[in-house]
Order: C-alpha cells, then sequence, then structure tokens
C-alpha cells in the first residue's frame, strides 16, 4: 500500500481489503448509494474491482495498476470506481463472477467487471497487467476503449448487457425435481470422480491443484456404507499426499490455499480459515476410520494453528492469512541450505535438509525450497544409519527450532476480519476434534467462538456477516452464514451437550426458513428477503471451496429431523433433495456436500442416548467409545435428572430413557430397532463394533 496519496473514502471502511486501498490515487467509492447514483446521474460506465485482502494477484493489480498514478487518472476521468471485498459481499462477487465466466470461460481474483449505470454487466475479467502482456491487453489501453465503446456503440453495449442480465436469472432459478432420492445415484456420483481422481499425486487433475475436501467427505460416508477398500485407499492416499506435501505448513501445521502445480508441492501461500476447517476434519474422519495417530497428528496441527494464529481475543476467528509478506510471496515460508544449517548445527543438518527436501538448486524462487516430505522416516533411517525413532525425535526438534527461528521474520498480513459463515465451520471442527482427540480446549474453543457469534445477534438484532475493528455490525448475515453456524451449534452440542446450542439451533432454522425459502420454487435464495436488490437473487446449489448453503441446511434439516421428530425437516429436506437428482446426476463433483447429505437422508439414523450424570467415569469413557469411531448417522443425546424435563420437551424420543438399576446406561437404536442397553464402555464398544459391520 503506498500512502502517496491522501486517502480515499475507502478510509472510513471496517474491510481490511477496503483499507489496503484507502491509499490508492484512484478515487475509489465503497458499494453503495453514493457511487451508483453517481454513476447513473453522470452516464457513467462502473469499474467494478472485487478480491479480498489476502489474494495475490489482487495486490499484484493494485501494486501495478491502482497505484499509478497515470493509470488511475484514466479510471477517476472515464468510470465510476467501486471497490468491493467478496468475503463481505459475497452475493455482489456471486452475480457479477458468474457473469464473467459467462464472458470468458474462466473467473477468479481480483475481479474485474465494467457495468452500466443500470449495474448490468458488459465486459469483464480478472488480472490486467499495466501494459499488453501474455495475450491481455494492457489496462489502460483496456479502459479507453470500454470508455469509448460505453458512449459511442450504445445499442452493442446494451446487446450484451441484455443477454448477459438475461442469462444471469438463471441463477434465481431452481431446477424442476428429478427422480427420489437413492443410493444408486451416488453410486454413479462415486464412479464419476474415480473417473478423475489423480493415481500418481490424489485428488483430481492437474494444476492449480486444490484440497478436495468436500469430495473426501462423501467418500468417507460412502465407504461407511458399502465398505469398498477402493474408496478408503484413494481416500487415506489424497490426505498422505497433502499432508506429506508444500501445501501443508511442515512447520506450524495447517493448509494452505491450493499448490500451482498437480503434486501438492508449491503453494499458493495464502491460508484461509474454511480451508483449514474443513481439512482438519476429513484427518479426524480418517483418524477414526482407520485408528493411525498420523492422522489425528495432522489434524491436531491444524487446530493448534488456528488457536495460535487465527483466534482473537473474543474466541472467534480471523479469515486469512497472506501469501506474501515484505511484498514477496512465500517470503515467510520458504529455507535455503544455508539457513538450516544455520539452526539446527552441522551434526543434524543433512538429515533436516533432506526430510524436508531443501536443496542446493531449491524448488521455489531464488535457489530457495518450500518444505515438504518427500521421504518417510523409516527410508531417512536407512539412509542415515540411524533407528526410525531417533529420526522422528530429531525431525520433531528440529522442527521447534525452525519454526521459532520463522518466528522471527516479518509475518504475512492477517486479515482480522471475522465472517460467520467460516466461524461456523471451524466450529464445528474445532468441536469434532474435542470429541475425537479427547482435547478439551479444542471444545472451550468451539463454545467461545459460538457464544462470540450468539452475543453479537443478540447484540445487532439480527445475525451478521462479519465483524472487524470498526463500524461493526453493518453487515446482515447471508445463507452461509446461517447454514453453517447451525451446523456448528450441532456439533457443539453433541460436545458439551448443553441445550443452549439446539435451542439456538432450531430457533436459526426458523429464521432461516423466513427470510431465505422459496416457497413458489424450492431450495433457499443467497440473501434474505430484505436484502439489498441486486440484478438477480441468486440461489447457490453447487459447491466451490466452501460447501453449497442448500446442501448444509439439507445436513441439518436431517439432523433436526433426528432429534425432534418434526415432519417438517425430513419433508423440506426431501423436497431439496428431490429438486436437486438432475444435478447432482449430471455434476456430481460440484455436489459432493448434497451427496453426503443423501448419504445420511438415505441410511437409517443411529440414536445414541446415554443417561447418568454427566461427570460419572463410565458415561466419560462411553463418550470416548462414541467419539473415536466413525458414525455418520449419530444422533447423540446425554440425559440425567437435572436436564430430563427440559430435555424431552426438545427430544421427545427420550422420554422413557434414563438410568436401569441405579446405573450409567446407554441405549443405541439403529434405525426403528433399539438394542439391549447396556452399562459399560466395553459393551458399548461392542454393540457399536456390530452395528458398523451391520452397515457394510
Amino acid at each position: 500500500m503506498s500512502n502517496a496519496s491522501p486517502p480515499n473514502r475507502l478510509i472510513q471502511e471496517a474491510s481490511p481489503y477496503l483499507q489496503q486501498h484507502a491509499y490508492n490515487p484512484v478515487d475509489w467509492y465503497p458499494w453503495g448509494p453514493e457511487a451508483l447514483d453517481k454513476a447513473r446521474r453522470e452516464d457513467r460506465p462502473i469499474l467494478l474491482s472485487v478480491g479480498y485482502s489476502t489474494c495475490h494477484w489482487c495486490h499484484v493489480m493494485a501494486h501495478e495498476c491502482f497505484e499509478n498514478a497515470a493509470i488511475a487518472r484514466i479510471m477517476n476521468e472515464l468510470f465510476v470506481n467501486i471497490k468491493v471485498d467478496r468475503e463481505e459481499r459475497p452475493d455482489i462477487d456471486d452475480v457479477y463472477m458468474n457473469a464473467v465466466q459467462m464472458l470468458t470461460g474462466r473467473g477468479g481474483w481480483p475481479l474485474t467487471v465494467f457495468l452500466t449505470p443500470d449495474l448490468k454487466p458488459f465486459y469483464g475479467g480478472t488480472y490486467f497487467p499495466p501494459e499488453d502482456r501474455g495475450g491481455l491487453p494492457g489496462f489502460p489501453r483496456l479502459l479507453r476503449a470500454l470508455a469509448e465503446a460505453y458512449h459511442t456503440k450504445k445499442e452493442n453495449i446494451a446487446n450484451v448487457a441484455g443477454l448477459l442480465d438475461q442469462n444471469l436469472q438463471v441463477l434465481a432459478l431452481t431446477p424442476d425435481p428429478g427422480p427420489a432420492p437413492q443410493y444408486a445415484h451416488l453410486d454413479r456420483a462415486l464412479e464419476h470422480a474415480l473417473a478423475y481422481f489423480d493415481e500418481e499425486n490424489g485428488g483430481f487433475g492437474g494444476a492449480p491443484k486444490f484440497p478436495p475436501a468436500l469430495d473426501l467427505g462423501f467418500w468417507a460416508r460412502y465407504y461407511f456404507r458399502t465398505q469398498r477398500p477402493q474408496v478408503l485407499t484413494k481416500f487415506l492416499f489424497t490426505l498422505q499426499k497433502m499432508a506429506r506435501g508444500g501445501i501443508y505448513d511442515q512447520l506450524r501445521g495447517g493448509f494452505h490455499r491450493y499448490t500451482v502445480d498437480a503434486i501438492w508441492l508449491i503453494p499458493h501461500f495464502e491460508k484461509m480459515l474454511y480451508d483449514n476447517a474443513q481439512l482438519s476434519q476429513r484427518y479426524l474422519e480418517a483418524y477414526q476410520l482407520t485408528q493411525d495417530p498420523w492422522y489425528a497428528a495432522i489434524a491436531r496441527e491444524t487446530l493448534e494453528y488456528i488457536l495460535a494464529e487465527m483466534t482473537s481475543p473474543s474466541g472467534a476467528f480471523y479469515a486469512a492469512q497472506d501469501a506474501d509478506s515484505e511484498g514477496v510471496e512465500g517470503k515467510f515460508f520458504v529455507w535455503t541450505p544455508a539457513e538450516i544449517a544455520q539452526v539446527v548445527g552441522p551434526e543434524h543438518a543433512s538429515l533436516v535438509q533432506t526430510a524436508f527436501g531443501v536443496t542446493d538448486a531449491g524448488n521455489f524462487e531464488h535457489g530457495t525450497s518450500v518444505l515438504h516430505r518427500p521421504q518417510s522416516d523409516e527410508a531417512l533411517a536407512h539412509q542415515f544409519a540411524l533407528s526410525a525413532e531417533q529420526v522422528h525425535d530429531i525431525l520433531a526438534w528440529a522442527r521447534q527450532q525452525l519454526l521459532a527461528a520463522r518466528e522471527q521474520r516479518v509475518h504475512p498480513h492477517r486479515d482480522e476480519k471475522i465472517i460467520t459463515a467460516w466461524n461456523g465451520l471451524m466450529i464445528s471442527a474445532m468441536a469434532l476434534g474435542g470429541q475425537v482427540l479427547g482435547e478439551p480446549r479444542y471444545a472451550q474453543a468451539a463454545v467461545r467462538a459460538a457464544d462470540f457469534l450468539l452475543g453479537q445477534e443478540e447484540q445487532q438484532g439480527r445475525l451478521q456477516r462479519t465483524w472487524g475493528q470498526a463500524a461493526t455490525g453493518r453487515r446482515p448475515a447471508f445463507l452461509d452464514d446461517y447454514a453453517y453456524l447451525i451446523a456448528g451449534l450441532l456439533d457443539v452440542y453433541e460436545t458439551d451437550f448443553d441445550l443452549r446450542w439446539l435451542r439456538a439451533a432450531l430457533r436459526l432454522t426458523q429464521e432461516t426458513d423466513a427470510a431465505f425459502y422459496d416457497e413458489q420454487a424450492g431450495g433457499y435464495f443467497s440473501t434474505p428477503r430484505d436484502h439489498e436488490a441486486l440484478l438477480v437473487r441468486p440461489k447457490n446449489f453447487q459447491d466451490l471451496a466452501v460447501p453449497s448453503g442448500n446442501s448444509v441446511m439439507v445436513h441439518n434439516l436431517i439432523r433436526l429431523h433426528r432429534y425432534t421428530d418434526k415432519p417438517e425437516f425430513w419433508q423440506r429436506a426431501q423436497e431439496i433433495l428431490t429438486r436437486l437428482q438432475n444435478l447432482l446426476l449430471e455434476n456430481p463433483r460440484a455436489l459432493a456436500h448434497l451427496a453426503a447429505a443423501q448419504e445420511m437422508f438415505l441410511a437409517p439414523p443411529l440414536a445414541i442416548t446415554l443417561a447418568g450424570e454427566p461427570d460419572h467415569p463410565v458415561i466419560q469413557e462411553m463418550l470416548t467409545v462414541i467419539y473415536r469411531r466413525f458414525l455418520p448417522q449419530r444422533r447423540l443425546v446425554r440425559k440425567n435428572a437435572q436436564n430430563a424435563a427440559e430435555l424431552t420437551a426438545l427430544i421427545p424420543s427420550v422420554q422413557e430413557y434414563g438410568q436401569i438399576a441405579g446405573q450409567p446406561t446407554a441405549f443405541v437404536c439403529p434405525g426403528t430397532t433399539c438394542l439391549a442397553p447396556v452399562h459399560s464402555a466395553a459393551a458399548l464398544a461392542e454393540l457399536l463394533d456390530r452395528y458398523g459391520k451391520g452397515q457394510k
């Protein structure tokens, strides 16, 4: 960010991304009536620039174009220039990203879109350089050409804008109902994904390569039902390849956004809260499925990274960390052999350099290396004439030393915006981590974040999208915010069994239905009924980097039905699933989270009720038995004398359950059959293992 110019209007904004552009010589406006009225009043086209604070190519275009006084003069003379943070306004980003994809066949950020004063797009793209380069027009030439076309070729502009507007209206449509949900459709979805699987590196496709968290979530549930070894093998193989690659931060833990290659080696170094929330859950599930502590270790390191670097004093979670530090992409993360040797000393330098793939030639820029794990501890032990235990201990020590040294470097920028949706994802991850790993700190982190979000909702009078250090509480929540938070609250409930979480989830579900559900055509809109009108009120059914809000709501509705037995939850889930069956069959990888929801919908529930005092050792042992197993159909309730009346009012099916002969008792009911109650953790483990075999 250059301070050569006086601040523009963005200096008043809370968004860290908008703040980064507050000293550009561009006469930026935030999205709002002032800018839109000016465009209409002066008949000027709008230049809409959308990005986010940790986006590397957003920084590049800002430095090359928006900090360039000559280019800024052209922008100011010819356009009304509007900056939008896509994380604050996913609705605006969604509409205009779709427009650019229709125009160019691709999308991404920075998103650069040219609009008529009535907000209809007529041209767009992503990054544009300051001069003609690499097949892209230079930004100044593009600006002049588009401004001239807008004023001299009105009919052409109107035709393009009108056609795009018509195509964008499809975003508001819900598909006609398809066939009834069935397992055969999930078999087809699985086979479709397997056809694109990268047998050599795991995951899907070539470069750039993104972690397939949602596909893997479906695969885990599909494997649980079918026990197809091939599915588990590919699920675990992908997790292994990612965690041993450069996409994983080998020192601190946590995952970068994606890799620029097909082998998970060289990352785009930004770290996003939503990736780490979803991936930590996949490693926890792998641990449940295999009991291999290596997967637990990756999950634990990722959650520890979030607690150490991405948790605010309020307990809520920050949005992202940048790829750049000191203006250089990846500088914070990469190493040379000399830097390794200086930290770990000559005795261990060769082993540590080999273990982390650090060479004189390097694998990144200027002879530096991204740390990764190309060899196992056993292979290193053979190479260096050590035991595997010695290698493990030396590398564990070296990681601590290297991390301590790295902490002295200039850290990347951190976007300290609190986003409700992404917090909901991390609340689920922390709750699951607390359960599976038996770590109270993770459960407490989930509770603190949930308390913060619900407390802010109470203060503001409605759920909000974002909070920042200034001008907080100005962004009413979108569908994703409601859906992900409801899911997180249900996960927290099954961690500490405080009924306030279940009550809040039920209340927020009612609000979601009232504000977002389309009673005429079905499905949930992305924006609430009272939201600012854009060109289209979109509905999102396909997953992107995060799951579709509609798919998450299907999960939520099924879970709430299993608690409350209220038929309306089940009926709404069934309606959405039925309407999306054709989409699921046409493009299954884009609806992987819906496929996972369909697994839940079609399978019989597993209702587990524990009766006994919360702090009784047997109840605690029973919980450990339950949490350590992958039970995707689970509905878990803990009942005691103190909460019996309140619990039964919310969950009527537990009314008849209670301690037998004064002993802690577990009731396990797969589907419509209840097994004989048991009084010990060992007996419960036997029941659950027998149930698991019955699913196969």
